[in-house]
């Protein structure tokens, strides 16, 4: 499978006016104001806040006029246990700051504490970035929608029963098992310089998910992602990895990511993609050591649109505050094809970009320790791996939950009714009762006495 149209040039004096101008895409963008008033803590490097600064960018650069702009409807925790464990849920649900003393074994038990706190309305917080991205998928699945985006989304390192790297619901995997609904195959892609271990790990053993990775390898968390780890029983060879050292810069990472999506796509041929977009990746994050600009990172959202396949475009981390939003507003503008100025219109944030007050940052003069060498043999080792991918998986799901071991509602199935030894009244007329239950139990005489 083929771009349909050119990905945005390396060229930054070109970029800009390479943005697809009037490019038909129905794009959705699910936000809630809420999300930004959630806090983990002083000093904490997480912030939601970045997602209501990126929301006001949007807005004061007009694009939300190019967009269907949603609410979304909060889901209930019966949804999140899709994949979640009812214990962990359960536990979410009623953990406070007041109230942790009583729960010390359970924090231990789901790893909450530390690198994710617990804070005033953490559920409530789970609720509202999981509701946009399950929301999302099922837009996508409706067809009303070709692109929709949620930067609230992409929290990748939960786990099903506990909480990692500062995620505490997967709403990644919630997405892919509400799209899996529909489309026999979805695609998950992530740019966030942190390996995507909690959706490799939900999807690892079957050939309905694929899951791609770029990441930061080596004496960093979550220490997973080597390329050797390709997935296992029929999942094997849908899990891809591309483990990379500090300081991959933009001309270095398209030699790598193009070439990889290009041959993911041409042999997986999936129905819908989902694309994690941590913003941790570009230069000078406060956690990250990759040297990205914000246009080289654009440019990957760029390529994968290019592909008209459905896709849900997620947020994840990204930790230097002014960065994030520049960030996730140009691909905002790349997504609907709308050109936007490089200089910053006034927006209540407007203090925090200073002292440029653009768009745009300069990379730093750190050295890329990825030879051509090493990314070329890692890229040709990942094409031959797939090769291997057979041309229609069809194995169901399974991430140990009951309703996955089941046909995903949504999905058309032929029902057999039971027959009169199984315990169905072997006819047609819904009226009558059987004589037998499924166990073969008799029913006791006075069960129909009135």
């Amino acid at each position: 499978m083929e771009p349909q149209s050119n990905p945005l040039s390396t060229d930054p004096t070109t970029l800009e006016a390479s943005i697809p101008k009037g490019t038909s895409r129905r794009v959705s963008y699910f936000y809630d104001a809420e999300v930004g008033n959630y806090h983990y803590g002083q000093g904490h490097p997480m912030k939601p806040h970045r997602v209501r600064m990126t929301h006001n960018l949007v807005v004061n650069y007009g694009l939300y006029k190019q967009m269907d702009v949603f609410r979304p409807r909060l889901i209930q925790s019966n949804a999140m246990t899709r994949f979640h464990s009812d214990d962990y849920i359960n536990f979410l649900k009623v953990i406070t700051p007041d109230n942790m003393t009583d729960f010390t074994r359970q924090l231990q038990r789901f790893n909450v504490g530390e690198d994710c706190p617990v804070f005033d309305g953490l559920f409530e917080f789970c609720q509202l970035y999981t509701s946009g991205s399950i929301g999302g998928a099922a837009r996508l699945n409706e067809d009303n929608a070709d692109v929709v985006i949620n930067w609230s989304g992409g929290l990748h390192h939960a786990k099903k029963a506990e909480a990692s790297g500062f995620c505490y619901i997967n709403d990644c995997v919630l997405a892919i098992l509400e799209l899996l609904k529909k489309h026999e195959r979805v695609l998950y892609i992530d740019i966030d310089i942190h390996h995507g271990d909690g959706v490799e790990e939900a999807f690892y053993s079957t050939n309905r998910v694929m899951t791609v990775s770029f990441h930061k390898f080596g004496e960093y968390f979550p220490g997973t992602g080597d390329v050797l780890d390709t997935g296992y029983a029929d999942g094997k060879n849908y899990a891809i990895n591309f483990p990379l050292n500090d300081g991959m810069d933009d001309e270095a990472y398209h030699s790598i990511f193009k070439p990889v999506m290009s041959k993911v796509m041409e042999h997986f041929a999936p129905g819908a993609v989902v694309l994690q977009c941590g913003a941790d990746s570009l230069s000078g994050d406060r956690l990250g050591c990759f040297n990205l600009s914000v246009k080289g990172h654009a440019e990957c959202v760029n390529f994968v649109r290019s592909f008209n396949i459905p896709m849900l475009v997620l947020g994840g981390g990204g930790y230097t505050l002014r960065n994030v939003p520049r960030c996730w507003t140009y691909e905002t503008a790349v997504v609907v094809g709308e050109p936007v100025n490089e200089n910053l219109p006034f927006n209540d944030y407007y203090e925090y970009f200073g002292p440029d007050y653009t768009l745009h940052l300069p990379v730093s003069n750190m050295e890329n320790l990825n030879s051509k060498e090493y990314l070329s043999k890692t890229k040709n080792q990942l094409i031959d791996i797939l090769r291997d991918v057979e041309p229609v998986p069809g194995t169901q799901i399974q991430t140990g939950q009951v309703e996955s071991q089941l046909n995903p509602r949504g999905v058309s199935m032929e029902i057999d009714e039971p027959s009169k030894s199984d315990g169905g009244n072997g006819s047609n007329n819904p009226d009558e009762r059987g004589d037998s239950r499924v166990d073969g139990g008799k029913e006791h005489p006075a069960e129909l006495a009135s």
